[in-house]
């Protein structure tokens, strides 16, 4: 048994195993218990696994005794071509979860240099994240800083 993470990059067969988390720590937010009307698990395994295989939305998942105990997502969000400017990506860090009892173990952080590196080799302008509360530190420790320029405009009731 080690306790070193392993992050490997997602795979469509993933998808399920990937799906059950997200549910569980949305449910989380419900105050624990799924809501009435909520959707079934499935319906995330299938758009999972659709976007899993489609060069998108690469993703990561980190194993710890050959188990899943976290993933993160990464869209790449496509520029408008320009004349005078290089068109790269961007890269929208989401859906990023770690399994309670491996958290403050490194898991996180060895996702988010996973994503990094990716961003690096591809070229990514820039990575952008919305982080939760209790996220935002594992970010910052991990050198995301506050934009110097960016406008946000809720659209959503």
């Amino acid at each position: 048994m080690t306790d070193d993470p392993t992050v490997r990059a997602a795979r469509p067969g993933d998808a399920r195993v990937l799906a059950e988390p997200r549910w569980a720590f949305k449910h989380e937010d419900h105050d624990g218990s799924a809501a009435a009307g909520a959707r079934p698990v499935e319906e995330a395994e299938r758009w999972l696994r659709d976007r899993l295989g489609g060069g998108r939305w690469p993703a990561w998942v980190v194993e710890h005794d050959g188990e899943v105990c976290g993933h993160v997502f990464l869209h790449l969000v496509e520029r408008v071509p320009e004349p005078y400017a290089d068109n790269d990506p961007l890269g929208y860090v989401t859906n990023f979860y770690v399994a309670s009892p491996h958290r403050n173990r490194g898991a996180g952080a060895a996702l988010l240099a996973a994503v990094r590196r990716y961003a690096e080799a591809e070229g990514l302008d820039t990575l952008i994240v919305r982080p939760s509360e209790r996220s935002a530190p594992l970010y910052r420790r991990s050198g995301f800083r506050p934009p110097e320029e960016l406008l946000e405009l809720p659209v959503a009731p």
